[in-house]
């Protein structure tokens, strides 16, 4: 196993990113589908490459007028079939500022 090229910004450890994992791009295709007004989006895999755990950054204004467990459940409920594989999910949404 191979670990993804690496560098460091900000003195945090990321990914190049050029490197998205198959996951990754699997993931973007989904929610890009599922929401597509969505401002903002971005899919890591924080397992190391391997696809157990990913990071999941949204903004959409889908989730406006909707808690942030509501918007949640949108999330998860669009990438349902993946997430049966996965040991983890991270998700952050917001609204888009006006």
């Amino acid at each position: 196993l191979i670990a993804p090229p690496q560098v460091i910004v900000s003195g945090q450890l990321q990914r190049c990113l050029s490197t998205q994992t198959d996951g990754e791009v699997r993931i973007a295709k989904i929610l890009k589908e599922k929401f597509p007004s969505a401002s903002s989006l971005k899919v890591v895999d924080i397992s190391g490459g391997c696809g157990a755990m990913y990071e999941i950054h949204i903004e959409s204004s889908e989730f406006k007028g909707k808690r942030t467990v509501q918007q949640h459940q949108l999330v998860n409920q669009a990438l349902k079939e993946e997430i049966q594989g996965m040991h983890g999910l991270r998700i952050f949404t917001e609204v888009p500022k006006q």
